[in-house]
C-alpha cells in the first residue's frame, strides 16, 4: 500500500503582529507526516492521548502535610523510615485529639486550660522560616552592646602611660551601669550600656539603696495584699474560689458583705443549683471566709492544738494549714448540732478556708443579734430557757462546749434563738473545756439577768445544771479552783494512762476517746 501523506491545511499566510500575541487568536498548528499503519497503531494511539493529558493537565508536584511523601523516591524498605513515618502520623493525631479535649473542656469558660506542653511539636510544625533566628537562644545578641571587660588580678591593664588601674574613673563608672542589672525586675534602670553610661560609686550606692528599699516596699503590699484577707475585701485566691463557685451554679451570685469579725468576712449570695440530687442548695446562702492572716485572732491554736480531732495535723508554723483546720472544725461542729436538733446554719459545702452555710435572715438582711433585738420579758424569759435548753443539748448530745457563747453569737429569727461561730467550739475533755464552759455560762447569766429575768440562775447553777457535776463552793474563786483541779486531774490521768477520764455523772456522760 501507497503511503499516504496526512497534511494540514496550509497556511493563510503573514497576518497582523498582534494575532500571533492575541490569547484568543488560532494556535499555530504543525503538521505531523506518518503512514496509515503508524496512524492505526495502538501504542501510537496511547502515546498521544497521554502527550494530550499532559498538555492539558501538567503534573503539579503535591506537598504532603508532613516531610515524607510516598513514592518512587522513598525507600519504605528501611524500617526506620517507616518507624519515623508512623511517629510522626501518631503525633498528629496525637496533638488533634488534644486540641478536641481542650475544646471540650474549655467550652464556653471565660477560664480556660492548655495542653501546649503536652503537644508533640515538630520543626515542620514551625511557622518560622529557617533563615529566621530566635536571638533569645544565640549565645550573641549583635544587638546588644556588650559589658565592660573585668579587670584581671593584678588589678591593671596596659603598661607604660597606657596602664589602666581598676580604679579608674571610667572603667568603675562602666562596671557600676553593668551592675545595675542585678537589680530587681521592678526598677527600670534602661539601656545604660548601650549608651556608654558612667555612674560614679555615690549615685551608684545611692540607686542600689533605693532599689533595696523599694522591693522590701512592694514585698510586704504583695504580702498584705496575696496572702492575706483584709477587712471587707478577700486575696485573689479567695476571689478565684468564689469565682468557680458561681461559674459552677452552685451559686446565683454574691451581693456583699453582711458582716467582719477577727476571724472572719461573712458575705451574702443567692444559691443555685447543685450538681447533685440528694444536696439541696438554699435559696440564700451565707458565705464565711476565714481570715488568712493572724494579726487580729493570734490565739486560735489554744483552741484547736488540744483537740483530738485536730490534734495530730496540728502545726503551729503553717499559719495557712491552721485556718483550713479551722474552717473544717466549725463544718464538723455545724453539723454536730444540726443532727442534734439544735437551731444553726445549715452547711453547705466547704472549699479550703471558705464555708459556704444556709443564711439566717430574708431578703439579704440578716437576722439580728440578740445584744440588738428589743424583747419583750415574754420573748425574753422564752430565750433564756431556750438557750439552756440548748446548752444543755451542746454538752451532753454533741459531746461541745461552745467556747464563746454570748449576745454577740445568738441571732433572733423566726421567734427563736440561733447559735453561730461554733469555730472555736472544743470538746468538754479538752483542757481548758470546763473553763470555757464557765466563761459562757457566766456571759449567759449576766446578759438574762440585766434584761430583767428573775429565773436566771447565776453562773455557778448554771454551770452545774448544764455539766451535770455537783461543784460545791460558796464564791466564784473557789468555784474556778475546783474546776481547775478537775482538768488537772483529766490532764494527768491522760499523761499516764494514754485516755481520758471520766469525770461526769453517769446521766448523760460525754464519750471517752482514746488519743
Amino acid at each position: 500500500m501507497d503511503p499516504v501523506g496526512v497534511a494540514a491545511a496550509p497556511d493563510a499566510g503573514p497576518g497582523p503582529a498582534w494575532r500571533s500575541k492575541c490569547p484568543w487568536g488560532a494556535p499555530n498548528t504543525t503538521s505531523i507526516s506518518c503512514s496509515l499503519a503508524d496512524v492505526m497503531s495502538e501504542q501510537l494511539a496511547k502515546e498521544l492521548q497521554l502527550e494530550e493529558e499532559n498538555a492539558a493537565f501538567p503534573e503539579v508536584v503535591a506537598v504532603a502535610e508532613g516531610p515524607f511523601i510516598t513514592g518512587e523516591n522513598i525507600d519504605t524498605s528501611s524500617d526506620l523510615m517507616l518507624a519515623q513515618m508512623l511517629q510522626m502520623e501518631f503525633d498528629r493525631e496525637y496533638d488533634a485529639q488534644l486540641r478536641r479535649e481542650e475544646k471540650k473542656i474549655n467550652g464556653d469558660s471565660k477560664v480556660s486550660i492548655s495542653f501546649e506542653n503536652y503537644r508533640k511539636v515538630h520543626p515542620y510544625d514551625s511557622d518560622s522560616s529557617e533563615d529566621e533566628v530566635d536571638w533569645q537562644d544565640t549565645r550573641h545578641d549583635p544587638y546588644r552592646a556588650d559589658k565592660p571587660t573585668t579587670t584581671p588580678r593584678r588589678g591593671f591593664i596596659g603598661k607604660g602611660k597606657d596602664i589602666t588601674t581598676k580604679h579608674d574613673e571610667v572603667v568603675c563608672g562602666r562596671k557600676n551601669t553593668a551592675r545595675m542589672e542585678n537589680f530587681a525586675p521592678e526598677f527600670q534602670v534602661g539601656d545604660g550600656i548601650g549608651m556608654d553610661l558612667k555612674l560614679s560609686n555615690q549615685v551608684f550606692n545611692a540607686l542600689k539603696q533605693h532599689a533595696y528599699s523599694e522591693e522590701r516596699r512592694s514585698a510586704r503590699l504583695h504580702e498584705k495584699k496575696e496572702h492575706s484577707t483584709a477587712e471587707k475585701a478577700v486575696d485573689p485566691k479567695t476571689r478565684l474560689l468564689l469565682y468557680k463557685m458561681v461559674n459552677a451554679g452552685m451559686l446565683e451570685t454574691i451581693t456583699g458583705c453582711i458582716s467582719t469579725g477577727k476571724e472572719s468576712v461573712v458575705f451574702h449570695a443567692y444559691g443555685g443549683k447543685s450538681a447533685t440530687e440528694d444536696k439541696v442548695i438554699p435559696p440564700e446562702c451565707a458565705i464565711k471566709v476565714f481570715k488568712t492572716t493572724l494579726n487580729e485572732f493570734k490565739n486560735r491554736d489554744k483552741y484547736i492544738k488540744d483537740d483530738y480531732r485536730f490534734k495530730d495535723r496540728f502545726s503551729k508554723l503553717n499559719p495557712r494549714k491552721i485556718i483550713r483546720m479551722w474552717a473544717e472544725k466549725e463544718m464538723h461542729n455545724l453539723t454536730r448540732m444540726q443532727n442534734a436538733g439544735i437551731p444553726c446554719p445549715q452547711v453547705v459545702i466547704l472549699k479550703k478556708h471558705v464555708l459556704v452555710m444556709s443564711f439566717i435572715g430574708q431578703d439579704q438582711v440578716p437576722a439580728p443579734k440578740l445584744k440588738d433585738v428589743t424583747l419583750s420579758s415574754e420573748d425574753m424569759k422564752k430565750a433564756y430557757y431556750q438557750i439552756l435548753n440548748m446548752m444543755q443539748q451542746l454538752y451532753k448530745e454533741c459531746n461541745l462546749v461552745h467556747a464563746d457563747l454570748s449576745e454577740y453569737n445568738m441571732l433572733w429569727h423566726d421567734g427563736k434563738v440561733w447559735l453561730i461561730d461554733v469555730s472555736q467550739s472544743v470538746e468538754p475533755t479538752h483542757p481548758h473545756g470546763l473553763e470555757f464552759l464557765f466563761r459562757d455560762c457566766k456571759n449567759v447569766s449576766q446578759f438574762f439577768q440585766k434584761g430583767g429575768v428573775a429565773e436566771a440562775l447565776n453562773e455557778r447553777e448554771l454551770f452545774n445544771a448544764v455539766s451535770g457535776l455537783n461543784i460545791t463552793a460558796d464564791n466564784e474563786v473557789d468555784f474556778q479552783a475546783e474546776i481547775e483541779a478537775l482538768e488537772k486531774m483529766n490532764e494527768d490521768h491522760v499523761q499516764n494512762h494514754g485516755k481520758k477520764l471520766s469525770m461526769f455523772s453517769s446521766d448523760g456522760d460525754p464519750p471517752i476517746y482514746d488519743e
